[in-house]
């Protein structure tokens, strides 16, 4: 007898790739799985796959009483947020109701992560290479970079050059974290799931070679043994559970320092599923209770995103 997945997107307006994997891994495993998305406005691209449910703002007051109405009317088994902003709330609401799963790490260690002056001293703690963080005890080397600690999709990110735009910025610094700027630099983003048990059951490397909107729109997976270790060992040292993306530079020297970390599906996970890495069987197979086996990526595979229409009529019913 086939079980049922019931499963809420938060936050996955676009994700209309990963939802498809999500629904063939089930199909594949006799489980009837469905998708609901949590969004502001129903008409998104993943109404082409999901029924939409217009949804609160993370940070309304009214939000958690939302979601939980929405998880109990609709009959929800799995929560995967999409955004910063739902990861530590769908957290919570898993610690608090465990039948329902969210395939990520807890609210504490994510939150963590939301706030990068906490997280770089979790990273210096663990041995970790970051960029070196300028602390005002001594003559700082331009440029650098300051990111507001707790910001995220590059909002509010300043360039400093000389000693002037670090002057202008001081008076502010505890909003922010002020790094050295590494130039020239090449961003290996790194996908990565770990069962709930600690186990490491996919790290695969990637670079996006073009991006539009904000989306990396051509990936290529590479053969990278020294990110992945670096990656292993992030995981094992900060905690990181369920799925993760881990923002790592190389220096022109060529040593890897970690940038940021994002305990959520990245938006260009597609492209590590499509070598081998297939994360979204990992969430099925975890959450049925199947035997789990570590995922192995090949190097140099290409994936290229294209744009696919969806049209709705004028009272927002989907063509």
């Amino acid at each position: 007898m086939s079980r049922s997945l019931n499963i809420l997107f938060l936050g996955g307006a676009k994700r209309v790739a990963v939802g498809r994997l999500i629904l063939a891994a089930a199909q594949r495993r006799d489980i009837k799985a469905r998708i609901y998305g949590y969004e502001l406005d129903r008409r998104v691209p993943l109404a082409a796959l999901a029924t939409i449910v217009e949804g609160k703002r993370w940070n309304d007051p009214d939000f958690p009483a939302h979601l939980d109405d929405t998880v109990k009317r609709l009959g929800i088994t799995m929560i995967i947020p999409f955004v910063d902003g739902a990861i530590a709330p769908a957290a919570e609401y898993a610690a608090k109701h465990p039948e329902v799963c969210c395939p990520g790490s807890s609210a504490e260690v994510s939150r963590m992560f939301f706030d990068k002056c906490q997280s770089a001293e979790v990273f210096a703690a663990a041995s970790l290479p970051i960029p070196a963080t300028y602390d005002g005890t001594y003559a700082p080397t331009f440029p650098l970079i300051a990111k507001p600690r707790k910001g995220s999709a590059s909002k509010g990110i300043q360039i400093i050059g000389n000693q002037a735009e670090l002057d202008r910025i001081n008076p502010v610094a505890d909003n922010y974290i002020i790094q050295r700027y590494v130039t020239d630099a090449t961003e290996i983003t790194v996908d990565c799931y770990t069962s709930a048990d600690g186990e490491i059951l996919a790290v695969s490397p990637r670079i996006r070679l073009e991006t539009a909107g904000g989306e990396a729109v051509r990936t290529v997976t590479i053969d990278s043994p020294e990110a992945i270790e670096l990656a292993e060992r992030t995981i094992a040292a900060t905690g990181l559970r369920g799925a993760c993306t881990i923002q790592i530079l190389r220096d022109t020297d060529g040593q890897l320092l970690i940038m940021e970390i994002n305990p959520r599906l990245g938006g260009g996970v597609v492209a590590s599923v499509n070598a081998g890495a297939d994360i979204p069987s990992l969430i099925v197979d975890e959450w049925a209770s199947l035997p789990l086996a570590r995922k192995y990526p090949l190097p140099d595979v290409l994936t290229v995103r294209y744009l696919e229409d969806i049209a709705f009529l004028p009272d927002g019913t989907k063509i």
